[in-house]
This record gives C-alpha cells, structure tokens and sequence, in this order.
C-alpha cells in the first residue's frame, strides 16, 4: 500500500473570499488538505516560510508578486522527516498571480521526486491551477505528476464529493 503526504502551504487569517476581504481561522488550503488526509491517510505536513507573510491580505500579494517576480524560493521552517518512504505526495497551495506561492517552490525543490506520485491541488478564487502543474513538473522531471484538483476557495466547505471524485479518478481512492 502507497504511503501518503499531504504537504501543504495555506494563509488563514486576512483573505480574498467571494469579492471581499475576510478572516479565516484555517486557510482554504488547509481546509482541503483535511479531507484530503481523512480520505487517504497518510501524514500532514505544513509548508511555512521562516519569514511569514504579513497579516495584511494586500501587503502579501504585493510581496507574493515580488516574490514571484525575483523567482524567490523562501526558505522553509521545517523539512519532511523520510521524505523517501513516500509514495504518493499530495501537493496543496492556493494560487497566486497564477502560481503557487514561492514557499511550496522551496519545497519541492528540497527533496528528491524520482519515481514518486504528485496529486497537485490548490484553492483559488477563478483562476483555477493557473500555470502551476507546469511549474511542478519543471521542478520535478522525475516524478510522475497526475491532473490536479482546483477548488475555489469559497465552496472549500461544500467539496467532499468533488474531492472524492477527483482521488477515484486519479486512482487514488476506492
């Protein structure tokens, strides 16, 4: 049986959500990466910068564009303890200036993919996966990278089903 990772980067606090400036307590992203966990197994691992982002939703997405446009790669608070005896790595950001956040480009690049599943998913608010699947297999040639999973953040609480469907699809579920 596949061992399974659920890495993930997710902002709670000041966010965008059906056109207005909200404060989530958990972060779209995370909220995924839950039920994501509760179908598969598998551990939780949170992705965070070492430098968080600032708790003003606009100030972060004029860093995120900087971030974006310097190719930064921030550097991480912790690292995957046996990153090799993972099988399957379900890879979970929201999308910024239509990629994922620089942080879970630090991650990716940290370790090595070879012969290993990535199942992308990310949060979004009408942007869908943006160009981040191209991303992560430029980062991780080696690794097998299945069709990923776009929820828009707003509906994060109603996507069991959506979930499900995507995890049967992928071969992921029974």
């Amino acid at each position: 049986m596949a061992k399974n990772l659920i890495a993930y980067y997710s902002r709670s606090g000041s966010n965008y959500k059906g056109g207005n400036i909200v404060d989530l307590p958990e972060g779209n992203t995370q909220v995924v990466a839950e039920k994501i966990r509760t179908l598969t197994g598998g551990g939780l691992f949170r992705i965070e910068p070492v430098k968080p982002y600032p708790a003003d939703y606009h100030e972060t997405v004029e860093l995120a564009k900087e971030e974006l446009g310097k190719n930064a790669r921030p550097e991480l608070t912790d690292t995957v303890k046996d990153f090799a005896d993972y099988d399957v790595i379900y890879l979970g950001y929201p999308i910024w200036w239509g990629v994922m956040p620089m942080p879970v480009l630090t991650f990716l690049e940290s370790y090595d993919f070879s012969g290993k599943t990535i199942a992308p998913f990310c949060t979004h608010e009408g942007s869908g996966l943006g160009m981040s699947e191209r991303y992560i297999r430029q980062s991780c040639p080696d690794a097998r990278v299945l069709p990923g999973l776009a929820i828009q953040g707003e509906k994060r609480d109603q996507a069991d089903r959506e979930i499900g469907n995507w995890l049967k699809k992928q071969g992921l579920a029974a």
